[in-house]
């Protein structure tokens, strides 16, 4: 049986955080933010990364359908969240502020990891087989799989799992730094 950091109650207390936590952050990165174009291109640069790991995710995410193990799922257990944490490293790096670097660490540590555990927690009792995928597959960061598992993208499930929203606020996210260089 795996071990958990973080306490049930605290982890589900902070799982209705995520969103009104998520605002505070982009209010936050407004306010905050002080881009030059340099920091701007490096900064987009990694936060598309983690935009197109989101996108593959998405794309093979039959969410409590079926167990994901294809595309991103083969490399990580985690891709979405791994691509969050590339979008606000990038985000970071291009508004220039080491403070909003160091809060956005902070929500993804205390927020995010405990999500990460409640849902461990939802699939080893909705899949039968996540505990031999667990043992295989590491929960953040990556590892090169021995084989290519079936599924393909399909771009069908991008839609349903509403990926897109992510990319309407990252674009929302880069217009306002754009704006905050221009004026």
């Amino acid at each position: 049986m795996p071990r958990y950091l973080f306490p049930k109650p605290y982890a589900d207390f902070v799982q209705r955080l995520r969103a009104p936590g998520g605002f505070a952050l982009v209010a936050a990165f407004a306010y905050w933010s002080e881009p030059t174009l340099t920091s701007l291109t490096i900064g987009v640069s990694l936060a598309i990364g983690g935009l197109v790991l989101r996108g593959w995710a998405a794309g093979h995410l039959s969410k409590n359908q079926r167990l994901a193990t294809s595309g991103p799922y083969a490399f990580t257990r985690n891709p979405l969240y791994m691509g969050t944490l590339l979008v606000a490293a990038g985000l970071a790096i291009a508004s220039r502020q080491v403070g909003l670097a160091v809060l956005f660490a902070v929500a993804f540590g205390l927020i995010y990891l405990p999500a990460i555990e409640l849902e461990e927690q939802h699939l080893r009792k909705l899949f039968p087989d996540y505990e031999e995928y667990a043992r295989h597959v590491p929960r953040l960061g990556f590892r090169l799989p021995e084989q290519r598992a079936g599924q393909s993208f399909q771009f069908a499930l991008y839609r349903k799992n509403e990926e897109y929203k992510a990319a309407a606020g990252f674009l929302g996210g880069v217009a306002l730094l754009v704006w905050k260089i221009m004026r």
